[in-house]
């Protein structure tokens, strides 16, 4: 809307300082006399001078442009001098600004990116006051202590060689209607599960503001292409996004991939599309990033990423066939919606909390939500609390944590359902075997999240065997990252045709743990 009248108002003056077009070169400028031209000098010369002196007067020309292919007789057009004045500036400023008022929000922001005086007249402190009070109601603007303090002499000079301050009015404009989008959608987030630690409505708040996730990737060769997701699995800690489609890339062409989170504005009319706001969560570099292969058969090779990132491809063609990404709930409406289209969402530091334990004594009353799935089934869930560790067991910047002994029979969980991660690409479909995902959620003692985690994990036989206890082959299932690592010991039991979790370990990193208590492990 305001595009159309920006460019209405350059084509205006573009019109009133358009130079004069010459004449083609050998081409004789016609009368404007009435009846045919004369063919020849002997005819009424008095009348073609008169009519030649008409011509030199009004300063009428030809253009090429204009002159029909067949036709004998082109009319003319009559052209202004050309001037450097801008006649927009000439009008009065109150003309102008009584114009913009008409103009609604979005239109008034884009009006501002036309020229200089535009800008300047579109943060006009009355006008945006007027809007405030339109929008929210009648407000009077008093700054606080807290800004006066904020406010240096340093930036007030920096306000002062500007040409053009922005209106305080239309700085709290944006500031209110930002902070009644966040407040509205964190008030939902405010209700926390006590057995996850986690918002109880983190599914329903991402549909309820219509967010979704798009993928673009990029190759060596300056391909790029951008997909929303085919599908969303959400559970109860996590959500695995798929895209099975529009991939035309080799695998050794990729250079990157980045995942937005995207809030799609929902508009009255299907003509009138707006822009969405894109917030990046990740952003991975194919060329330099570590990977595993996890699994393959006669259709896909599957290779693991991190931070939980699933690359497959077709066998013998070396073409991307899907990509996979599982992403934890903390903070994943932040991360979704409050970050930008170059930067992932930053989240503030906290305070160290205060009564933590004493160094010495180590950390104690830890809880561990811990699930094991698959897109579609549960295979594993579970909750363990007040787990420690003592200062003594850390090794090699780690501290270790038992969850589940390997030698306490009755601490073993069996696994329901099969191993198995499936997939779909196009009009085929199939199944990663031997692999699930691992969603992790570690509270520290003030039962707040410490360490969050979901990513796939894959199975791999452990030789020789260690348990004694069970007549079955061993297994074993490993996550690594910076912040820690986490380690799983199966049997598989071939009677019951199900695999036993009979050991659980988590390790933390000593830095992570400095960094968030401000002590030294």
């Amino acid at each position: 809307m305001a595009a159309g009248r920006g460019e209405f108002f350059r084509s205006f003056q573009e019109g009133l300082q358009r130079l004069p077009v010459q004449p083609a070169p050998g081409r004789q400028q016609p009368s404007r006399g009435r009846g045919r031209p004369s063919a020849g000098p002997e005819r009424g010369r008095a009348g073609s001078g008169r009519r030649k002196k008409r011509v030199e007067q009004s300063s009428v020309h030809w253009t090429e442009s204009y002159k029909p292919r067949n036709a004998k007789v082109c009319f003319p057009f009559r052209t202004l001098p050309a001037s450097t004045e801008n006649f927009i500036e000439r009008l009065p400023s109150e003309i102008l600004i009584k114009i913009l008022s008409y103009l609604d929000v979005s239109s008034l922001f884009c009006v501002s990116h036309v020229s200089r005086l535009l800008h300047q007249l579109s943060n006009d402190n009355i006008l945006w006051q007027k809007i405030y009070e339109a929008e929210f109601g009648s407000h009077t603007w008093k700054p606080s202590s807290a800004e006066e303090e904020e406010e240096t002499a340093e930036e007030e000079q920096k306000q002062e060689e500007e040409e053009c301050m922005v209106s305080r009015w239309k700085k709290m404009y944006f500031n209110t209607v930002a902070r009644q989008e966040i407040k509205k959608w964190r008030r939902d987030l405010k209700d926390v599960n006590p057995y996850t630690g986690l918002p109880n409505q983190t599914e329903w708040v991402l549909r309820n503001m219509n967010v979704s996730w798009e993928l673009t990737v990029s190759s060596c060769t300056g391909w790029e292409t951008t997909e929303e997701q085919s599908r969303a699995h959400f559970f109860e800690t996590s959500v695995i996004l798929s895209w099975s489609q529009g991939f035309i890339v080799k695998y050794r062409h990729l250079s990157s991939i980045q995942l937005y989170g995207v809030r799609k504005e929902t508009s009255r009319s299907l003509k009138t599309r707006k822009p969405s706001w894109r917030s990046q969560i990740l952003n991975l570099n194919i060329k330099t990033s570590p990977f595993r292969h996890i699994s393959k058969d006669s259709l896909i090779t599957v290779l693991l990423f991190k931070p939980g990132i699933i690359i497959g491809m077709w066998r013998g063609q070396d073409q991307v066939a899907f990509i996979m990404i599982s992403l934890h709930f903390h903070k994943l409406v932040e991360r979704s919606l409050l970050g930008s289209p170059v930067c992932p969402y930053s989240q503030p530091a906290d305070p160290p909390p205060a009564g933590d334990s004493d160094p010495e004594l180590g950390l104690h009353g830890y809880t561990l939500h811990f699930v094991l799935h698959s897109t579609g089934t549960e295979i594993m869930s579970g909750r363990f609390r007040q787990l420690s560790c003592l200062k003594g067991r850390v090794f090699s910047g780690l501290l270790v944590m038992r969850v589940i002994n390997r030698t306490d029979l009755s601490q073993h969980r069996s696994l329901s359902g099969s191993m198995r991660l499936p997939w779909r690409s196009c009009e085929l479909e199939g199944t990663v075997e031997n692999c699930c995902v691992m969603s992790l959620t570690l509270l520290d003692v003030f039962q707040k999240p410490f360490w969050c985690i979901s990513t796939p994990v894959y199975i791999c036989l452990k030789n020789p065997a260690q348990s004694l206890d069970y007549s079955g082959r061993d297994f074993l299932m490993e996550h690594q990252d910076p912040e820690g690592r986490v380690t799983m010991r199966l049997v598989w039991l071939e009677e019951q045709k199900q695999f036993f979790l009979i050991s659980l370990t988590v390790f933390i990193s000593a830095a992570k743990i400095n960094q968030h208590f401000r002590r030294a492990y």
